[in-house]
């Protein structure tokens, strides 16, 4: 069979899945794909956008596969515009003139960010919220306005779903943001005026000043009445607003909708719609039956969608269209659940109302800050749609059951949990077999069940085997309730030997005062004990008091690293890592790592956490390295515990002309605070001293940004394999008060979370997720805070260096020989080679550990 070329234009999120969606038709390899982008960077995440501002690292939100790296028959072209379509001669032009036959064109070029036509938008401090581009200039805009002094300031002009993520986005940058919207209300395309009230109040609550009912009408360079100090100052602006109000401002982003790009087909006399897409029919063909259009720059039958969804939706018909088949589109949910700055809020079906005759049940409680809303058909007994604020809890349920019979009062379906009824109680049980449990992508409940039946047995394997919960990630609490619903059983327990969980037996080893591994698994368990148990008991009997972790029975239970208080390194040495309490550190100290480090012929790295690493020990050398840093006046760092590790500083206001606080020495404190405090997993904790975030706090379990007023506290950030960015858990806090909470946050995850869980998966786990934890921790809904905070004062006075108690225990040191039988018989030296300039250890034999466990160090 001959081959045949298609080309497609734009390589965003949909067009990534029509590539994606034609490779998995394609199995006779009819077509050749091109892939015309015409940004440089290759299809990523544009949903998740914002989450750029939080790390500006691109590759962060690349879609998997996107640059079909070592894939047949697929050539992708990045940063080269598209200029003109031939669909006479079949050919595409790009901007430096080259030309690209097809035999199929797929139009996947999306939108572009709609400009209000105001005067004075084309000013440099003006800008878009749309591209990684955007947001770069975005953030250089907001950091000339802090550099300027004074109280700076960011306009965000459109009050949807974009301009208030941009608005958050201004927020973590530290100007002070502004929101305007000509709606009476935030979110009118997705909420009612009772819900608009409701969400405009909880976002000024949170410190963004809100504009509704109001247009603008000029923006010009600010008036001065001091003399121009900075160049920064050149930037400053002033939005006139209709009703004759003014924001001086440093930076405008305008967030006012988006319009589908359809030049390209205007050019090429393709027909278009009346406001605007690339028309076509149900197949997404265009007026030319060799060109199709997929995602925003769609107008199906006359209709653009602006949700992913829907284009994921129109890439799969145009992938089975072009082998074959004869999909059409079936129309689409634009239901929507979104998290904008820590509030909820949902919308789904016909949220607004518009059908004839239908009814409202609606349920407000301003105190509490939730609104919800059903309607319904003119005999209350079909769901049409509805609005949650605040609480959007219910989404899940409800929204699948749109366009069916109540399964009873509609009330109880949004009428508080803690009331007796309420959705939550309802379940995914009263989902009809064919409701949509995944819009994403079409997965129904039927799908999900007969996956069940196949032998899917949890979360993941139901994801990777229909597909559900891999994009937006809404229905996945769904996914758990239908695996309990089927009768599949999750289990808890820790390991063949235990059937508690982590948490449980923390809180057997509590209430009994359990001290012994032996005494626990007689009581408690049965057999031996394993390599995942007994590391596990260990942590947890370190984490509830203050004994040495190779004391006695407990020495045993250590993994290989904590059995020599050191990491094993690849090649079978150790590596010694003393604390550097938040990177502070006296010139002695540096000297005396410098000299062990020659005496012992050591490789030294400066890490990302601000300590100083020495590679290379042999585990004899351990004592002798450890004997000379405790005599100089340092301690063990615990790289090798599940622990904390470090907390990364920048200079604060000690030295940056930028800082509003001591983030040293708060960095110091809360290291000294927290040092050897045993965990499920290890803990990173940073602190910058300005919203410019030069410690990279949000990437932290715990993570701290002075304010103006305090101290803004972040938890569950991780790095690792799949990174996560740290959450607001409280804003403008005093130091007393941001030490009560991460104590009661540390206290919390200790006790509760699984077995080498990090924060981030642990606060997901949680239900209610971070709201939950903000009530444990802020409004201590659980009466448990005053025992965190004893439990965690008795860990501060019980504190002292593991490796200054080895030093100090003749039987503990023993153990620090290489051989047993021949004590005084050294090792063979490491030795070192140089490559690309830089010394690695060579001529050691790979060290075998006596119990092989999952480090993830």
């Amino acid at each position: 069979m001959q081959s045949q070329k298609c080309v497609v234009v734009g390589h965003g999120m949909v067009g990534h899945r029509f590539v994606e969606a034609l490779r998995a038709r394609d199995t006779d390899g009819r077509w050749t794909l091109t892939v015309l982008g015409e940004e440089t960077d290759a299809a990523y995440d544009r949903v998740g956008l914002t989450a750029y501002t939080e790390h500006w690292e691109r590759g962060r939100l690349a879609l998997p596969g996107n640059d079909y790296r070592g894939v047949d028959r697929i050539d992708v072209r990045l940063g080269g515009r598209v200029v003109e379509i031939n669909p006479t001669a079949k050919f595409v032009k790009t901007a430096d003139g080259t030309r690209v036959d097809y035999d199929a064109l797929v139009l996947a070029t999306g939108s572009y960010a709609f400009v209000p036509p105001v005067p004075g938008r084309d000013l440099p401090s003006c800008h878009v919220y749309r591209t990684l581009d955007d947001l770069d200039a975005i953030r250089a805009a907001a950091m000339r306005a802090l550099g300027a002094g004074g109280a700076p300031v960011g306009v965000v002009i459109g009050g949807g779903l974009l301009g208030l993520e941009a608005a958050n986005a201004l927020r973590g940058f530290g100007l002070a943001a502004h929101v305007v919207e000509r709606s009476s209300r935030l979110m009118s395309q997705q909420v009612d005026e009772a819900g608009g009230a409701l969400l405009g109040a909880m976002i000024t609550e949170l410190g963004i000043t809100v504009h509704t009912g109001v247009g603008t009408e000029t923006i010009r360079p600010a008036q001065r009445n001091r003399p121009v100090r900075r160049s920064a100052d050149t930037d400053a602006l002033r939005v006139t607003l209709s009703d004759g109000t003014f924001i001086d401002t440093g930076v405008v982003i305008f967030a006012a909708g988006v319009r589908p790009r359809d030049e390209l087909a205007r050019e090429a006399g393709l027909r278009i719609a009346e406001r605007g897409g690339v028309l076509t029919d149900l197949s997404c063909v265009t007026s030319d039956p060799s060109i199709y259009a997929i995602g925003e720059v769609a107008a199906i039958e006359g209709r653009c969608y602006g949700l992913v969804a829907p284009g994921y939706t129109s890439a799969e018909v145009v992938a089975d269209r072009l082998v074959g088949g004869a999909a059409e589109f079936p129309g689409a949910d634009l239901s929507t659940k979104l998290k904008l700055l820590g509030v909820d809020v949902a919308s789904f079906g016909d949220a607004m109302g518009a059908t004839p005759g239908c009814l409202e049940v609606v349920v407000n409680d301003p105190v509490k800050q939730t609104y919800a809303k059903l309607v319904l058909s003119d005999d209350a007994g079909t769901l049409l749609g509805g609005v949650l604020v605040g609480d959007a809890s219910a989404y899940g349920v409800l929204r699948p059951m749109v366009g069916s019979q109540l399964p009873g009062d509609p009330l109880s379906l949004i009428a508080p949990v803690d009331s007796g009824s309420g959705a939550a109680a309802l379940g995914i049980g009263a989902l009809p077999d064919d409701a949509q449990v995944c819009s994403c992508n079409n997965v129904t409940k039927c799908d999900l069940t007969n996956a069940i039946a196949g032998g899917c047995a949890d979360v993941p394997a139901l994801k990777a085997c229909t597909g559900a919960g891999t994009s937006c990630g809404s229905c996945v609490p769904l996914l758990k309730q239908l695996l309990e619903a089927e009768g599949v059983e999750q289990s808890k327990a820790l390991c063949e030997h235990f059937p508690q969980s982590r948490a449980e037996l923390f809180e057997i080893i509590t209430a009994t005062g359990t001290r012994t591994f032996s005494a626990l698994i007689a009581r408690f368990g049965s057999g031996a004990g394993c390599d995942i148990c007994k590391p596990v008991v260990a942590s947890i009997l370190a984490s509830t008091s203050s004994d040495h972790i190779l004391d006695g029975e407990q020495a045993a239970l250590q993994d290989s690293n904590d059995h020599f208080l050191a990491n094993i390194q690849r090649n079978g040495s150790y590596s010694v890592v003393p604390r550097v309490p938040g990177g502070d550190i006296t010139a002695d100290q540096l000297i005396l790592i410098g000299q062990i480090a020659k005496d012992f012929g050591l490789y030294t790295k400066i890490t990302g956490g601000q300590r100083i690493d020495l590679f290379g020990a042999r585990v004899e050398q351990l004592p002798q390295i450890w004997q000379r840093l405790v005599d100089g006046g340092m301690e063990s760092g615990q790289a090798y515990g599940k622990s904390l590790r470090t907390v990364k500083s920048c200079v604060g206001s000690d030295w940056c002309r930028y800082g509003q606080q001591d983030s040293v020495q708060l960095a110091i404190d809360l290291e000294l605070r927290y040092r050897g405090l045993r965990a499920p997993h290890k803990i990173k904790m940073g602190v910058s001293g300005c919203a410019r975030e030069c410690a990279e706090a949000r990437g932290k379990d715990v993570g701290v940004i002075a304010t103006e007023s305090g101290w803004n506290l972040y938890v569950g950030g991780n790095g690792g394999a799949t990174p996560k960015h740290a959450q607001l858990l409280a804003a403008d806090l005093d130091t007393e008060t941001l030490i009560r909470y991460v104590d009661r946050f540390l206290m919390f995850y200790i006790r509760t979370a699984d077995r080498l869980q990090r924060t981030a998966p642990w606060v997901e786990g949680l239900e209610g997720g971070l709201d939950h934890l903000r009530e444990v921790v802020c409004q201590d809904s659980l009466g448990l805070a005053a025992e965190f905070e004893e439990a965690m004062a008795r860990h501060v006075t019980g504190y002292s260096c593991e490796w200054k108690g080895v030093l100090e225990d003749p039987d503990k040191l023993t153990r620090f020989v290489s051989f047993v039988n021949a004590p005084e018989k050294e090792d063979p030296t490491v030795q070192f080679t140089e490559r690309s300039g830089r010394k690695v250890p060579i001529g050691m034999p790979v060290f075998v550990p006596e119990r092989s466990t999952d480090e993830r160090a």
